[in-house]
């Protein structure tokens, strides 16, 4: 796996070992990345369950300001440091161990706004519904944010409607697909 674009463009990225990561395919980040194009430029990037951090460093690497990496596996936050040395990216990112709820909780003291936020959960444990639901209130993300979530092709996210989210747009591959929520803020909480 590698960096597609921008000014760490063909860098090789480590992957954690095992099978509970499963690294973004190069073709599918390409696309991904393609639809983001102009959504990327300064903006803070966080990258909830993020395995390699491929998907935070691409964006990095293509203008993203700022990167934050959360992920629950200690070997996972070895592998997002080691990547982030190898592209020289260590000074625009901080990396967050834990789950998606300390990361989150971490963040209400930070001085970040997010433009994009990507999610790369486990596979059918509703992982990223639940980081949606507590993600949707917090000061750090709003009706611009884009939030993408890469799921499997059986999940449904319509349920978020219900949420306060809307779907943008769904991408299918032939194993996966992506989902582009953004959310929807009432008058009265503005």
């Amino acid at each position: 796996m590698r960096v597609i674009a921008g000014t760490a463009r063909r860098i090789n990225l480590k992957t954690p070992d095992g099978l509970d990561t499963r690294p973004t395919q190069d073709r599918i980040k390409e696309t991904l990345f393609n639809i983001l194009q102009f959504d990327l430029e300064g903006q803070d990037v966080l990258d909830l369950f993020a395995g390699s951090g491929a998907l935070g460093i691409e964006a990095l690497s293509r203008g993203a300001k700022r990167a934050v990496f959360c992920d629950a596996a200690r070997q996972a936050v070895l592998c997002i440091e080691e990547n982030l040395e190898k592209t020289h990216f260590k000074e625009q990112a901080l990396v967050l161990p834990g789950d998606y709820n300390g990361a989150i909780n971490s963040l209400l003291r930070k001085d970040y706004h997010f433009g994009l936020v990507f999610m790369d959960p486990p596979y059918g444990r509703e992982l990223a519904e639940k980081a949606l639901l507590r993600l949707k209130d917090k000061p750090f993300v709003d009706e611009n944010t884009i939030f993408v979530v890469e799921a499997g092709l059986e999940e449904d996210f319509s349920a978020m409607e219900e949420e306060g989210y809307t779907i943008l747009r769904e991408k299918t591959y032939k194993s996966n697909k992506h989902v582009f929520l953004r959310l929807i803020r009432q008058e009265n909480e503005k």
